[in-house]
């Protein structure tokens, strides 16, 4: 499982123009292959008397799913370059369409692959994107009366508090690194004086800071 991944960090459109081709690349965050095909269907929506709707995304941490389409520009010169692109970015569960409008003038086959792989490259740099790291979920239960003290120590240290919860005792959801499990653990029982229960669940991803 890979330990992090890049994706965009919002949605949007940037566009570049070469030989008077317009270029418009639009990203968006896809958590799965179905919003990745939603989202290239609504811009072909949007853009239906482009000249081309080109796409390509990769769904998966580790790059399971990766489609792309030419959409009619000759095999190999638009779909694939964008794909490419993602690719060495490191992105993942991430969606790029670019619309292209004729302009007059072709490109040829090395000019389309510059274009396409560069306006996703661009619309990259444009947008922005977030490293996305993976890490353990644990769970801290302690005593009401200690509670506040482990949640203001634990946000000191930077740790990812994702949820609290109070019942008899207070449950403190937090996302470790793996790497710090054991780490952690004796720094809770130091500052619990042993009084606390620490138990290590799943995995999940979240940002990096």
């Amino acid at each position: 499982m890979q330990d992090e991944y890049r994706t965009v960090a919002r949605a949007g459109v940037h566009e570049t123009e070469v030989n008077r081709s317009r270029f418009l690349c639009a990203l968006a965050p896809a958590a799965t292959e179905q919003q990745a095909q939603d989202f290239v269907a609504a811009v072909r929506k949007e853009h239906a008397d482009a000249s081309h709707n080109c796409w390509a995304y990769v769904v998966g941490a580790d790059a399971g799913v990766q489609r792309a389409s030419d959409d009619g520009e000759p095999g190999g010169t638009a779909g694939v370059p964008m794909l490419q692109m993602l690719l060495r970015r490191d992105m993942r569960y991430v969606v790029a369409v670019v619309t292209r409008y004729y302009g007059g003038v072709k490109l040829g086959a090395g000019g389309l692959i510059r274009a396409y792989g560069g306006a996703v490259g661009e619309a990259l740099d444009a947008l922005g994107t977030l490293t996305r790291r993976r890490f353990r979920l644990a769970t801290v239960t302690v005593d009401h009366q200690r509670a506040g003290k482990v949640q203001n120590e634990l946000r000191a240290a930077g740790r990812e508090v994702r949820d609290v919860r109070y019942g008899e005792a207070v449950t403190i959801e937090i996302a470790l690194p793996d790497a710090d499990v054991d780490a952690f653990r004796a720094w809770l029982a130091d500052a619990t004086s042993g009084a606390a229960g620490f138990e290590v669940g799943g995995e999940a991803y979240g940002d990096a800071v």
